[in-house]
């Protein structure tokens, strides 16, 4: 890190050298240059960051393989004929051994002996990185200056190299989401080598323990999601019970309704909702909504559960109202004034204009916010972890205990596990039923919201 923002302090200095060398060569005269004096001074800085930055990312990647091959050759004979995990390990305790670290298995010579090598190879890997670095990010420098002139298309070669980092983002992003759901999608049919797809789309028991050793003693497992398909669909389908309706009528009151100072205090203090941490929502929603509940349902004769999908809906509704009011006063917004005005010219009513021709011109924006908030609704975990519980139950009364697809994702990760169980290859196979469901609803609320622009545009 240190090493970095040298370089970027040197880019700092050459932009400054870059700015002052492109005045200078103008004479006072910046119409005689090519681009203007900023980009002359942008590239000197990328100049002198871009190669160095380079390196540094490159060696940060190829180091630790030439090290630990190097490593590996000074290993005993034994050691060296270990591989997977087991090699992996032993490589950990020579790495700590270098850093002056308690090794976690026995030291022995040869072990010592490798992590010297090591820790000195791993020096001398630093001090050259620090030089090389330093080489160009100077030599960088040298040559912007002296190759700064006024003919020199330095806007052009920033807008380059500008267009570059761009497509480099575009493709970073893109590699790493088809990394996950790769990732998800070899582990899951790892899980359906298994467990059958039937059994696992249409099974109406989830109950996961499995053994994870051939000597221990443990159930077989079932894995039908069924229990957890239904709990997710209760608890998404009571918080859009809440948030739909107070998101939509407090869209329409702040769109058509409220005066603009109101609305610039109410609007902001509404979304704040939606920077609330949401262990906070759950720690409400167990502590206090759920004992509410409880004692009410008491009271009128009602046996409801000390954690229900009641209560993790009903705060679940609460935390995603920001995100429906915001959503749906955009497409309450962006409908033409001039059908607002026609409707009131013509003698309706504001609010037969809202209900006859805001509303339905603004449907197809405001069905896709719906939609997207069911996908929030879907992905919440913590709420329903401290709220709902953990009981797969296959039940739709909204007043006992239920789970949701998202609760049993972290449960079966937790704690120590072996990753070639069925009970933790079966997180990854709810995980990509989750992602599936997910970007099936954005897909069509994005859809929905491209007919819209196109058509109230």
């Amino acid at each position: 890190m240190s090493l970095v923002l040298i370089v970027l302090v040197l880019a700092g200095i050459a932009y400054y050298l870059g700015h002052r060398r492109s005045l200078r060569i103008a004479g006072g005269r910046i119409a005689d240059l090519h681009s203007l004096p900023g980009h002359y001074a942008w590239y000197a800085a990328l100049l002198a960051a871009g190669p160095a930055l380079a390196l540094i990312v490159l060696w940060s990647i190829v180091s630790p393989l030439v090290l630990r091959w190097a490593t590996i050759g000074r290993l005993p004979a034994d050691a060296q004929a270990l591989s997977g995990p087991r090699l992996d390990f032993l490589m950990q305790d020579v790495a700590r051994i270098a850093q002056g670290l308690p090794a976690r298995g026995d030291v022995t010579p040869g072990l010592a002996q490798a992590g010297a090598f090591y820790g000195s190879l791993g020096t001398a890997s630093t001090l050259l990185l620090w030089l090389l670095v330093l080489v160009l990010a100077v030599g960088g420098i040298y040559l912007a200056l002296r190759w700064i002139a006024p003919d020199l298309r330095a806007r052009n070669h920033v807008e380059r190299v500008v267009r570059y980092l761009l497509l480099a983002a575009a493709v970073i992003s893109i590699l790493t989401t088809a990394g996950i759901v790769f990732s998800v999608l070899f582990e899951s049919l790892r899980f359906f080598n298994r467990v059958p797809v039937t059994d696992f789309l249409f099974g109406l028991h989830w109950s996961p323990q499995t053994a994870l050793r051939a000597d221990q003693v443990g159930s077989s497992g079932s894995f039908g999601a069924i229990p957890l398909f239904v709990g997710t669909l209760l608890i998404s389908t009571i918080a859009m019970l809440v948030a739909g309706p107070i998101g939509l009528l407090s869209a329409m009151y702040l769109a058509e309704y409220a005066s603009p100072g109101f609305r610039n205090v109410a609007k902001p203090l509404m979304e704040i909702l939606a920077g609330i941490p949401t262990v906070v929502y759950g720690f409400f929603a167990a502590l206090t909504v759920a004992p509410f509940l409880r004692d009410a349902g008491q009271a009128i004769g009602l046996d409801v559960a000390s954690e229900s999908a009641l209560a993790a809906g009903g705060v679940m509704g609460i935390m995603i109202i920001p995100f429906v009011s915001s959503l749906s006063d955009d497409a309450l917004t962006a409908v033409p004034a001039a059908m607002r005005d026609a409707s009131l010219g013509l003698g309706a009513t504001r609010a037969e204009t809202i209900r006859q021709v805001i509303v339905p011109a603004a449907l197809p924006g405001i069905i896709a916010g719906f939609l997207l908030a069911v996908s929030r609704a879907i992905g919440e975990t913590m709420i329903v972890v401290m709220a709902a519980g953990l009981t797969a139950n296959l039940t739709v009364n909204p007043l006992a205990a239920v789970t949701t697809v998202t609760v049993q994702i972290v449960t079966l990760l937790v704690g120590d596990q072996e990753f070639d169980s069925a009970k933790t290859l079966a997180a990854f196979a709810l995980g990509l039923m989750l992602f599936v469901t997910t970007l099936i609803l954005n897909v069509v609320a994005l859809y929905v919201m491209r007919k819209y622009r196109e058509k109230y545009d």
